[in-house]
């Protein structure tokens, strides 16, 4: 076995040996827009009319999105002024099962490659695909957020970002869960309209 060959097979076992650790699937998100969105002025963050009362998951989500809005030059109000804009919110949660990995990897010892990761592959809503699951997998969970910027009565911007989620990874919590899809939704800012993107 040549030089290539054995190093081609130690990044594999390196790889294999971390293979029962979380995994951190990409986030996808779509955006639209009906306008350049070319001004910014000041805006509030809000739950979507009907909703619940809002939970204290929802103020993270709420939080995320509104430090990802003053990075894109919007400001908050004056206490007691009428914003400009508003930033309606919403998000859910869906736990399921993850897919199993497969089977050990392959490895070919004359060009070095390998094929490993997870199996399977379905659809959640929007075009968005997530592995589908199978038995004896581990518990994860599909995380969507959903914001919509109005100015006045009209939509001007909305959007949406989701992903799969590895409960056993140390950012599964809510507030870094949050933060990572209000990134991804607002990553390039307005965005291409219609275009879903992929961040990981």
């Amino acid at each position: 076995m040549g030089y290539r060959a054995l190093a081609a097979l130690a990044a594999v076992l390196a790889t294999g040996g971390c293979a029962t650790g979380p995994v951190v699937f990409p986030v996808q998100a779509t955006r639209y827009h009906y306008d350049p969105v070319s001004t910014r002025g000041t805006i509030a963050v809000e739950p979507q009319p009907g909703a619940a009362p809002a939970s204290l998951e929802f103020k993270e989500y709420a939080a995320a999105v509104q430090a990802e809005l003053l990075r894109q030059g919007y400001t908050a109000p004056a206490p007691g002024a009428r914003a400009e804009n508003l930033a309606v919110v919403a998000f859910t949660r869906t736990t399921r099962p993850l897919p199993p990995r497969r089977a050990p990897v392959q490895v070919g010892i004359g060009g070095g490659s390998y094929s490993g990761g997870w199996s399977g592959g379905g659809g959640v809503g929007g075009g968005v695909s997530f592995p589908v699951a199978g038995s004896g997998a581990r518990e994860g969970v599909v995380t969507e957020l959903s914001v919509r910027i109005r100015r006045g009565p009209d939509a001007i911007w909305e959007g949406s970002a989701q992903s799969l989620t590895d409960l056993s990874a140390p950012d599964a919590d809510t507030p870094s869960v949050a933060r990572r899809l209000a990134s991804a939704l607002f990553t390039g800012f307005p965005g291409e309209s219609g275009r879903t993107i992929e961040v990981k």
